[in-house]
Parts: structure tokens; sequence; C-alpha cells
């Protein structure tokens, strides 16, 4: 009987050394995924790019690394007016406001969530937009602003063909076909 308990006693000593061991050989996969990307990891290209962080880079985020690791790449296969543009574009995003910036990422994020139709519809949309001459696309955009949020949302799920008939009609046949979309409001008193 005492050697049947000291081996039930030995299986479970086994069953918990071997789960001890299964964790402890986890262990540095877990803290590898945790720890995120050692500065010693990236290229020497990659440290001088991203030297400015040096002394922070173990308080970013696993995240915040790998994004930093992965600009870093981009800005390494970049020719110098690529990087004249970059700098610009970034110099620009610093102007903006705290909340032109949340409006952006939100908006970023609405066109991560298109399908890839709407996203090209989006693209193609956005380059005949900059094509156009600045007074042009200072009057657009200033019609825009003039239109109610349900007009833009009309605007939005057109296609370019029903767009270029809605710009090509005047003001009153414009009226005229918002007229007849909306419904009759009937007075209440009938």
């Amino acid at each position: 009987m005492k050697m049947r308990a000291n081996w039930k006693q030995l299986i479970s000593a086994y069953r918990v050394l071997v789960l001890v061991i299964t964790l402890l050989s986890a262990a540095p996969f877990v803290g590898a995924q945790d720890a995120g990307l050692a500065w010693s990891d990236l290229s020497r290209d990659q440290q001088r790019v991203l030297d400015q962080f040096a002394d922070r880079w173990t308080s970013l985020t696993p995240e915040q690394q790998q994004r930093f690791s992965t600009g870093s790449n981009r800005w390494l296969q970049m020719d110098s007016e690529q990087r004249q543009q970059a700098k610009q574009r970034f110099d620009r995003w610093q102007q903006l406001s705290p909340e032109q910036r949340t409006r952006i990422r939100e908006q970023f994020d609405v066109y991560r969530q298109m399908n890839p139709d709407q996203q090209q519809r989006v693209r193609e949309n956005f380059r005949r937009f900059r094509a156009l001459p600045p007074d042009r696309r200072d009057q657009l955009r200033q019609r825009w602003q003039q239109l109610t949020p349900e007009q833009r949302e009309r605007l939005r799920r057109m296609t370019p063909e029903q767009r270029q008939r809605f710009q090509r009609m005047t003001p009153d046949q414009r009226r005229q076909m918002q007229d007849r979309r909306r419904p009759a409001h009937r007075d209440s008193r009938d």
C-alpha cells in the first residue's frame, strides 16, 4: 500500500515537473513577444535613422517599435526626392491641430474598412481632384462644405457617371431633383 502511495506521489511530482519545464521553456517566447524588438536587432542604418529614439527605445510598445522598424526600412529604400517629399508631408502633419489629426486617423480607419473596389474609387477620385487647377479645387471644397450631411452621403454613393450628370446640372435642376426625392410633408392638422 505504502509503495502505491509513493508511486502516486512520484507520478504527481513528475506531472508537476513536466508542467514547470513546459512553462519555463515557453517563457522566452512569451517574453520575446512582450519585449518587442531589441535595439541591437536593428541594422546600423536603421539605428542611424532612429537615433533620436535610442534612449527611450525600451519604453516604446512592441507595436511602436515594429512600426518604427518598418518605417526606417521604407525610409532607407527611398531616393532623395522621395525623402524630401516625406519630410514635407511629416512637417504638414506636425502643423495640424490634434483635432485635425484625429479626424484624419478616423477617416483612414473608415478607408481601411472599405472593400477594395471602394478603396479604388476613393483613390481615383483623389487623383482626379489633385489634377484639377487649385482654384477649381477651392470651389469644390467650398461647395462640399455647404452641403448637408445627407447631400454629402448621396454624393458619396453616386457612381462617377451619376456624379458627372449631377455636375452638369444647373442649380435649378439640382433643386428640382432634390425636391422630387423629398417625401411630401403633410400638415399635421389634416
